[in-house]
C-alpha cells in the first residue's frame, strides 16, 4: 500500500469517528447507554413497616445510583396484611409489564413465585429461602428468583439477653403459624434455649386480632419474649410490648425496628444495606446474567440494637461498653 492509500485510510477512519460521535455514539464502546432504557420494577411487600421501608429504600437507592433516578420506575404496593390482596398484587405485577420484581420478606417472596412467572424476582430478606420454596440451592436459582438470605443470629440475641438480664430461666416465643420464617426461626431458637439450658414456650397466632390476648397469656408465665423476623408480629409490635411491660419483663427482638418499638434488644442485619444488597442481584440480572447465574446470598446480622427507655422500665442497667458498641441506642 501506497504512502497515500495509507493516509487515505487514516481520513476515512478517523472521518467515521467523528461522525459517530456527533451522533451520539462511542465508536470504541459496545456498551447502550444507560439513558437509553427505562427499567420498571415492581416492589411487593405484605406490610408497611419500619424494617421493609429502610429495606425498599436500600433497595431504589442503589438502583437509581447504577440507572440514574429517570431511568428507573419503580411501582410499589403493599398487601397491608391481607393474604388475599398478596396474592391478587403478585398475580398482577406476574401478568407482565415488569423488567424485575422484587418482594420483601418471605410471604410476598412465596406469592410471587408461585406465580411461576416470567418476570425475574430478587427477593429480600428471606431467612429460609429454600425452606420457603423460593429455590432449591442458593447457590443455583431455579425458579427464576434469586436474592438475600437473612439467617437470625439467636444465639447472639439469646447471649445478650443473658448478660443483661443474668436471671432469664424461660423464654416465651411468639410468632405466626403461617409464615415459613419464623416458624423455622423459632425451631432454631428453641434449641439454642435449651443448649443454654433454658425452657422455651411456644405460642402461634392465625391473624392480627389473637395477638393481643396471646402476648399477654404468654407473658404472664415466662422471663421474656422473643419475637422472631415475622411480618405479622412485628407489625403488631406495640401489642407485644404492652403485655411484656404490664408483666416487667422484656421483649428480645430480630430487627431494628422492633427496639424502635419498645423491645430491649435486638441483633440483626442492616435493613437498608440488605437492600443495597438485594439491588445489586437486581442489576447483574438487568444488566444481561440469567437469573440461574446470580447466586443468592447470606447476610449475617451482627448490628446490635439496644432501647434506654425500655431497660429503665424493667430496671435494667445496660454497660456502657454495649452501649458503645451498639449501632443505635433508642433512647
Amino acid at each position: 500500500m501506497t504512502i497515500f492509500k495509507k493516509l487515505a485510510a487514516v481520513a476515512a477512519l478517523l472521518a467515521l469517528t467523528l461522525s459517530l460521535t456527533a451522533c451520539g455514539v462511542d465508536a470504541f464502546s459496545s456498551a447502550t447507554p444507560a439513558g437509553d432504557k427505562t427499567y420498571k420494577i415492581g416492589i411487593i411487600q405484605l406490610v408497611e413497616n419500619g424494617a421493609f421501608e429502610d429495606m425498599k429504600k436500600g433497595f431504589k437507592a442503589e438502583m437509581e445510583k447504577e440507572y440514574g433516578a429517570g431511568n428507573v420506575e419503580f411501582v410499589e404496593k403493599s398487601a397491608q396484611g391481607d393474604a388475599s390482596n398478596m396474592n391478587t398484587i403478585a398475580q398482577e405485577m406476574a401478568g407482565g409489564g415488569y423488567d424485575l420484581v422484587a418482594t420483601i420478606a418471605t410471604p410476598a417472596s412465596q406469592a410471587f413465585v408461585n406465580q411461576k412467572s416470567d418476570t425475574p424476582q430478587v427477593f429480600i430478606a428471606v431467612s429460609q429461602p429454600v425452606k420457603a420454596g423460593l429455590l432449591s440451592d442458593m447457590k443455583k436459582p431455579d425458579k427464576n428468583a434469586t436474592g438475600t438470605q437473612n439467617p437470625i443470629p439467636v444465639e447472639g440475641i439469646f447471649n445478650l439477653a443473658k448478660e443483661l438480664k443474668p436471671d432469664i430461666k424461660t423464654v416465651g416465643i411468639l410468632y405466626s403459624a403461617n409464615e415459613v420464617n419464623s416458624n423455622a426461626t423459632a425451631k432454631d431458637a428453641k434449641a439454642q434455649l435449651e443448649k443454654m439450658g433454658l425452657k422455651a414456650v411456644e405460642r402461634t397466632v392465625s391473624n392480627s386480632s389473637e395477638v393481643k390476648q396471646t402476648a399477654d397469656s404468654l407473658a404472664a408465665e415466662t422471663d421474656a419474649i422473643f419475637v422472631p423476623n415475622d411480618s405479622l408480629i412485628q407489625d403488631a409490635i406495640a401489642l407485644v410490648v404492652d403485655a411484656a411491660n404490664a408483666h416487667k419483663i422484656p421483649i428480645l427482638g430480630s430487627s431494628k425496628v422492633m427496639v424502635d418499638g419498645g423491645a430491649l434488644l435486638s441483633v440483626a442485619i442492616d435493613d437498608v444495606d440488605t437492600g443495597a444488597q438485594s439491588a445489586r442481584l437486581a442489576i447483574e440480572v438487568l444488566n444481561g446474567k440469567a437469573v440461574a447465574d446470580v447466586p443468592a446470598i447470606a447476610i449475617n446480622g451482627d448490628m446490635v440494637d439496644v432501647n434506654m427507655a425500655a431497660a429503665e422500665k424493667l430496671g435494667i442497667s445496660i454497660p456502657q461498653a454495649i452501649q458503645d458498641k451498639a449501632h443505635s441506642v433508642v433512647k
